[in-house]
């Protein structure tokens, strides 16, 4: 890599959207495991 390469960054939306899927897809473990404890309650 030269210094004078530009950077290989992606666009402010392509970054926004991983974040918001990163997000989501944290969310949605969160949600599995708490499914998976309630059913092993009952």
């Amino acid at each position: 890599m030269l210094w004078s390469d530009p950077k290989n960054e992606p666009p402010k939306e392509m970054r926004e959207m991983q974040v918001m899927l990163r997000r989501a897809g944290f969310l949605l473990a969160l949600a599995m495991v708490v499914a998976m404890l309630v059913a092993g309650m009952r």
